[in-house]
């Protein structure tokens, strides 16, 4: 699929191709040893983690297009969540001649003065899901994730009848993710549903630290009959595992029930809502995060432009006060269309 830039850059012809998958890769793992990655610019990716089923599969998405568009990718890294990392990991790409930096900083405050060094030495940075709060990007390839949080209150306020108790796995705060997800969750329950009960739990994107609580609020309100997982690739196991150990893993549709939608689109997500586990996800575009970010960079890396305004990729690219950001599409996947061929989360690993 071509990319139609924008009203002033529409001479690309760059087409990024997801091939056949691969395991992730960490430093040390060198892709650039292809002849055709000869002369192009070096890009730097570090990767955000690699205990969440989604980031794995970003990870294995990044790895085939490098290797499939022959680009010319530095050692990859992986900052492990953890943003003293991740600056440490800038410092190599600079030190080893990185043109553009992809990254996806899990802590978009802390990253700021970071940004703002790259800037000055005139090496342009596309951040992928997450978008920084402050410091300059040539590029967010990222979802709405407002609409991650409207949509999941959407789904569960119509499942419930508009009544009921909902506990909420809150991602990490400092993210713009989880502070988007969390405000458009609550601020739709306010509006539409004044009859559901929200328990927000703090989670820091931790699964064991949402069974933990999860466990605690069962305890006190057995009447639970929903729950919204911001991220599937970290909670929907040991969620999954607590309620099946208490005797609450019914099946959709019987009596006792509870409500289950999440954000990520990974497989095993699919694979719960066809058992009637789950009942919804709202999938991420872990394949497209990959296929974009890789294509921004290397255009930063040539020094070309874009402009907000609709894309031929079904999105669109806005203004934002630090630089632009492409809103990909985001598909909520229910019972009635989970083995739709086109969702990413039904090709990788088969």
């Amino acid at each position: 699929m071509n990319l139609r830039t924008s009203r002033t850059a529409t001479a690309f012809a760059v087409t990024l191709l997801v091939g056949g998958l691969a395991t992730a890769c960490n430093r040390g793992s060198s892709t650039s040893s292809t002849s055709a990655a000869a002369g192009k610019p070096a890009i730097g990716i570090d990767l955000p983690r690699a205990d969440s089923d989604f980031w794995n599969s970003y990870a294995q998405y990044i790895k085939s297009a490098v290797s499939s568009q022959g680009l010319n990718a530095l050692p990859t890294s992986n900052s492990q969540n953890d943003v003293t990392k991740l600056v440490a990991n800038v410092q190599v790409f600079e030190n080893t001649g990185a043109k553009a930096i992809v990254m996806a900083p899990q802590d978009t405050g802390a990253i700021a003065s970071t940004l703002d060094q790259l800037a000055a030495k005139n090496i342009p940075v596309v951040s992928v899901d997450t978008r920084p709060d402050k410091g300059k990007v040539y590029m967010v390839v990222r979802a709405d994730n407002r609409a991650y949080g409207t949509r999941a209150c959407q789904f569960l306020g119509k499942q419930l009848g508009g009544k009921g108790k909902v506990a909420e796995f809150e991602g990490d705060l400092t993210s713009i993710n989880g502070r988007d997800r969390s405000e458009a969750f609550a601020d739709c329950m306010k509006q539409n549903y004044p009859g559901i009960q929200v328990f927000p739990l703090t989670t820091n994107w931790d699964g064991a630290v949402a069974s933990s609580k999860l466990q605690t609020l069962l305890a006190q309100n057995p009447d639970l009959n929903g729950i919204y997982m911001q991220a599937g690739g970290v909670f929907l196991q040991p969620t999954l595992a607590l309620l099946q150990q208490k005797g609450l893993l019914k099946p959709a549709g019987t009596a006792g029930h509870i409500a289950i939608v999440s954000n990520d689109g990974i497989p095993q997500e699919f694979d719960a809502i066809r058992k009637g586990q789950i009942d919804a996800t709202i999938s991420q575009p872990a394949d497209l995060y990959a296929k974009y970010a890789l294509f921004y960079a290397e255009a930063a890396a040539e020094g070309k432009t874009f402009q907000p305004g609709a894309t031929d990729h079904n999105s669109t690219i806005i203004q934002l006060p630090n630089g632009l950001e492409d809103q990909l599409p985001a598909p909520l996947v229910t019972k009635a269309n989970v083995d739709d061929k086109t969702l990413w989360g039904n090709s990788i690993g088969h």
